[in-house]
């Protein structure tokens, strides 16, 4: 038995921020586009809160279409993430954008890690490459 495990990158970016860049040259895998998603960050009470706060999860998840976004998304992971594992694979990469990277792409890196890592033998790795940036 090995201790082998499929390595998952799950990263939040923001498109007025950055151009996504492959440091891996393996590509920059998959990339998920948040913006037709209702954004909680023009909300003025969410303003300064981010995808990982309880009130823009009780928004994204009840009153925008995010959680039928999501499970497609998953259904596409769930045949690739079996595949790359049946095949020896050691990278997949998932990336969510939004407008600010601090909202939407936060909450759907958020939700596919912890999916992934309870769904799946894998090491998971998220980063939110704009949290630096994040309007507090």
């Amino acid at each position: 038995m090995t201790d082998w495990k499929l390595n998952v990158k799950v990263r939040s970016f923001s498109y007025k921020k950055r151009e996504l860049k492959d440091d891996t040259g393996h590509g920059i895998g998959f990339v998920f586009d948040m913006r037709g998603i209702d954004n909680p960050g023009r909300i003025d009470s969410m303003k300064v809160l981010t995808g990982k706060d309880a009130a823009v999860i009780e928004y994204l998840e009840n009153e925008t279409r995010m959680p039928e976004f999501l499970q497609h998304i998953r259904n596409m992971l769930d045949i690739t993430v079996s595949n790359y594992i049946e095949r020896g694979f050691t990278l997949l990469t998932i990336n969510f954008g939004c407008t600010g990277g601090q909202h939407r792409s936060v909450y759907a890196a958020e939700a596919t890690a912890q999916y992934l890592q309870s769904r799946y033998p894998v090491n998971v790795e998220l980063e939110h490459l704009e949290r630096e940036t994040w309007v507090h």
